[in-house]
């Protein structure tokens, strides 16, 4: 096909083009008179301009790229009904329940894998060096990315797939540096976060629902007896101080050390903590290290691929556990750590930098069961791979979501029974917007 290039370009920013309604209300969105000007586009596109008034050059434009016009066009407009009615429970005071409905379980019997397999290829399709920019320019508006700290100029990504993984600008994100802290691994919006107790370990998806975390790391993880290991200290630190008459301060004085610390008063133990980050499609879509860690093994479920926005995670049980997945394990100064990339629809391709032979979103692997992993441990066994605060690990082709469980110092004092003054403390809120390198939280 060869489709006519307009002086006056219809796709800029600054022109008038059917899609840029959507920013308006939902019942708006459908007019009659949108849809006339969208099918005259089409049909001036397919016609190569003919009868449209206006003379100009042509240049050979592939299928592929009005078809990615269109999806983007309706991405943004099911981007903005979901804002809209999240943003209508938070002006209401509504806290989200889980409420199970007819279209999660239909969700079930699409073929949402082949649909993101095709998504994939469309995304690695070459765009024409002179529509990327307005392409590139027309996603950012309607999903609030910032171009400006892109790494290279926009004509320079080839696809949308190399525009969405785009690496920053240098200094455009601040590492905290921090000893003592523990740093977002991406941009995005705080979902959930608390410590788990119990051995359990549930992590809550929704008010009135929640999920086990060794199911999210699988069966292989060490979790479990991470957890039990911290629930015998505890017990035995309880016994042990039971037996002594020093209950109500650190110090014991004695005459050849008129200051002597005593363990057994108050002793330190290791808490489990998680963190959920959703990634919005218009986010930096790279993952980093949230700490100095040894990674000692990676576990990929090649599992569903539902949706992760707002209406999925209140409808859809064990959403986290179901979507296909990759799992980083291993241990940091203060124990054990973990780090869970789950993928949606559209975003089953997860690249891991570490392991850039590694591959997601792959139809031959959707017969498996959501539970059955393939694992790899990193050589040399017992130390894995070293990473740094804020190092690139992965990246996703869209948004996604972020799991981290991990071990942090947590101060169990007997004389407040059943009371936790916890030494790692969150130094974030539910619901807010968090760039990659910014503290999570802090201990002493």
């Amino acid at each position: 096909m060869r489709f006519r290039v307009y002086r006056s370009w219809p796709l800029l920013p600054n022109h008038h083009f059917p899609f840029r309604s959507l920013g308006a209300p939902s019942h708006h969105l459908f007019r009659s008179s949108n849809l006339s000007r969208g099918l005259h586009m089409i049909r001036c596109f397919t016609n190569g301009g003919a009868n449209g008034g206006t003379e100009g050059n042509s240049f050979p434009v592939s299928g592929a790229a009005v078809g990615i016009i269109l999806m983007l066009g309706v991405l943004h407009a099911r981007h903005i009904y979901v804002e809209k009615k999240i943003e209508d429970a938070k002006e209401k005071g509504i806290e989200l329940e889980f409420s199970s409905d007819a279209k999660a379980a239909f969700l079930r019997f699409l073929p949402l894998r082949s649909m993101s397999h095709v998504w994939g290829l469309i995304a690695n399709m070459e765009i024409p060096v002179w529509l990327r920019p307005s392409i590139y320019k027309a996603w950012a508006q309607a999903f609030h990315s910032n171009l400006e700290e892109a790494a290279l100029p926009l004509d320079n990504y080839a696809s949308l797939r190399e525009f969405f993984i785009r690496s920053l600008r240098e200094g455009s994100r601040t590492v905290d540096s921090d000893p003592y802290s523990l740093v977002s691994p991406v941009d995005g919006t705080i979902l959930k976060y608390g410590e788990l107790e119990g051995p359990g370990a549930m992590i809550e998806q929704v008010k009135g629902f929640s999920y086990s975390a060794s199911a999210l790391l699988g069966s292989n993880t060490v979790l479990p007896q991470v957890v039990g290991e911290d629930m015998n200290s505890e017990v035995s630190g309880k016994k042990q101080t039971d037996t002594t008459s020093v209950k109500k301060s650190w110090w014991r004085i004695s005459l050849s050390s008129p200051k002597v610390h005593d363990p057994l008063s108050v002793r330190p133990v290791k808490g489990i903590f998680y963190c959920v980050i959703y990634l919005k499609p218009g986010d930096y879509h790279r993952v980093h290290s949230p700490v100095d860690w040894n990674i000692l093994c990676r576990r990929h479920f090649s599992g569903r691929l539902f949706p992760l926005n707002e209406r999925a995670v209140r409808t859809i049980r064990n959403l986290y556990v179901e979507n296909e997945r990759v799992v980083l394990e291993g241990q940091w100064a203060e124990g054990f750590m973990a780090v869970a990339a789950i993928g949606a629809t559209n975003i089953g391709s997860i690249e891991l930098f570490i392991e850039p032979e590694l591959r997601t979103n792959r139809p031959i692997k959707k017969w498996l069961q959501s539970g059955t992993s393939d694992d790899r441990v990193y050589e040399p066994e017992g130390v894995g791979m070293m990473l740094k605060k804020g190092k690139e690990v992965a990246a996703f082709n869209m948004g996604s979501t972020v799991v981290l469980v991990f071990q942090a110092p947590v101060w169990k004092s007997p004389g407040e029974e059943g009371h936790n003054n916890s030494q790692f403390n969150f130094c974030v809120r539910k619901g807010q917007r968090i760039q990659m390198g910014e503290a999570l939280g802090r201990w002493n």
